[in-house]
């Protein structure tokens, strides 16, 4: 019987806690041992995916360059960028009380980790930032250069991290999730962070509405219709990203809806396709918010210049990113570790957190496509919008 990747998480954390009540020290300690070494190899693949994902996007956006282009990228951007920045003020007002106190204090007091047998060392080719920059010089420089064998080269590559994450990191994905919950009940934590994980859950829900309402309340002077009658013609592409978990798979659906709501068929062949990619505020707000619960709960610092710095590189590494479930996650680790300071145990906190709310995310990013094209197709008249009929039929 096959299962996706979350009830194979969720089936790992409910097993991981029940064996955690009668495990003696020993078993954990291996799975210490085996979190350890896949925690090795995450950190290796990590600039590979920032650099295997990040300059083929850049060099395929770039490729189309254009006022449209740079119009549609950086509202995208901006509407990312500001769902981060809600979540975490939301974040900051709501979870130290409901989070904070007894939990963070006997989190950051239990010191009887299980500490693994040994490890195996795989240092990483270059730091995250040097991917990073790394991934735009070259992805800047396809585009500019339009040539065809590097970029060519890059797109395998590509296809070499994504085949990587589908065959070995993804199904040792819940065996690491395994090990982190047996640990963690093992060390008396797990009822802590359950409880925690549960008010975290709730409050990312409600903000992913909120989210989608804003944009459209923003969207709607521009379309000059209401926002609510608009957002409930998206709703269609809502449940169908519910269960694709997938903006790509869902570009038919969102694109037809976006026509339905008024956008003319060039803008919404263009804008909707290229948000699928660069468009993550329902990501973002997830991946924000999940972080800042985790550093409250481990009484670490986590201030505004902090947080802006995190969201600004993440509106930037997580486009294109890989067509799986957790993409986004997944390439987003990297910024995690080098700003934030997750450890390994927070990390595989994150990672559990976001895919439990993956489809939902999914959701919020390709719905909120559909008031990005509204306001596009405010900006640009039909006159003004026939080089983008070159695009979509390029």
């Amino acid at each position: 019987m096959k299962l996706s990747l979350l009830p194979r998480i969720l089936i790992a954390i409910v097993i991981g806690i029940l064996l955690g009540l009668i495990a003696p020290a020993w078993c954990g300690r291996i799975m210490a041992t085996f979190n350890a070494i896949f925690s090795q190899f995450l950190g290796f693949m990590i600039p590979m995916i920032i650099v295997g994902f990040v300059a083929p996007a850049i060099a395929d956006i770039g490729g189309r360059a254009g006022k449209l282009l740079v119009v549609t990228a950086a509202i995208a951007y901006i509407a990312t960028f500001m769902a981060g920045i809600l979540s975490y003020f939301t974040g900051t007002l709501t979870f130290p009380s409901l989070i904070g106190g007894e939990e963070s204090i006997a989190i950051s007091e239990n010191a009887s980790q299980l500490l693994p047998y040994f490890t195996i060392e795989m240092p990483p080719l270059m730091t995250v930032m040097t991917a990073l920059v790394l991934a735009f010089m070259l992805g800047l420089g396809m585009a500019f250069l339009n040539g065809k064998s590097l970029k060519n080269g890059f797109s395998e590559f590509r296809d070499i991290v994504s085949k990587t994450i589908d065959a070995a990191i993804l199904p040792l994905l819940p065996i690491y999730i395994f090990g982190i919950f047996l640990n963690m009940t093992i060390e008396g934590q797990v009822g802590m962070i359950l409880k925690c994980f549960m008010k975290i859950i709730v409050i990312i829900f409600i903000l992913h509405v909120f989210i989608l309402v804003l944009q459209y309340c923003i969207a709607a002077p521009f379309a000059r219709k209401n926002p609510l009658r608009m957002l409930r013609t998206m709703l269609p592409a809502y449940f169908t990203a519910l269960g694709t978990q997938s903006s790509a798979a869902t570009i038919p659906v969102t694109l037809r809806q976006a026509i339905k709501m008024g956008v003319r068929e060039d803008i919404a062949g263009f804008v909707i396709p290229l948000c699928a990619t660069i468009h993550m505020s329902g990501s973002t707000l997830k991946i924000v918010a999940c972080a800042l619960a985790l550093m409250i709960m481990h009484n670490q610092p986590h201030d505004l210049g902090l947080f802006c710095h995190f969201i600004g590189m993440l509106g930037i590494t997580i486009i294109a990113a890989p067509g799986i479930p957790g993409g986004a996650i997944m390439a987003s680790i990297g910024l995690l570790q080098s700003i934030l300071g997750f450890d390994e145990q927070m990390v595989a906190l994150m990672i559990a957190l976001y895919i439990a709310m993956d489809s939902f995310g999914t959701a919020c990013n390709v719905t909120g496509d559909g008031a990005i094209a509204a306001i596009i197709n405010r900006i640009f008249p039909p006159e003004a919008s026939k080089q983008s009929q070159k695009f979509v039929k390029g």
